[in-house]
């Protein structure tokens, strides 16, 4: 009948965490394209694109090389590609980027490290250009 505090603490955690569908464990490999319609977690390694309409957060022994599309992306393990964020990209003081970023904000906390290019803004008007093209391209075919 009553929910004891645990259990109030538990539910929340759980809905917080719902939000990140998918997830790649530490010690996985996975070699190929990974499309998620919510959000993803990645610790393990994935070689390959990564495209997603929700977060895509890359934990601290997470590593990922290849192409990034994200609306929200929390790095704290290696990226070696470009990422695209819609939103926020925040790099977390263990992050190691190697590649172009181009997103609407940035956060960089002390300690991370970024190596390549940068364009901020705008991005939201190359989302739409992307998803106009696939609708004409979807259309015609």
């Amino acid at each position: 009948m009553f929910k004891s505090k645990t259990e109030t603490i538990m539910v929340k955690q759980n809905e917080a965490t719902s939000s990140l569908a998918d997830k790649i464990a530490d010690g996985t490999i996975f070699n190929g394209n990974i499309t998620s319609s919510k959000g993803i977690r990645i610790d393990g390694v994935v070689k390959g694109s990564v495209s997603c309409d929700g977060k895509v957060v890359v934990g601290k022994t997470g590593i990922i090389e290849g192409e990034i599309k994200c609306h929200n992306a929390e790095i704290e393990g290696t990226l070696k590609s470009s990422i695209t964020v819609k939103e926020l990209l925040e790099l977390k003081s263990t992050a190691n980027l190697q590649g172009e970023i181009i997103t609407g904000r940035l956060s960089v906390e002390p300690g991370a490290s970024f190596t390549g290019s940068c364009k901020m803004g705008g991005v939201v008007k190359e989302f739409k250009e992307e998803k106009s093209a696939g609708a004409l391209n979807e259309k015609t075919a």
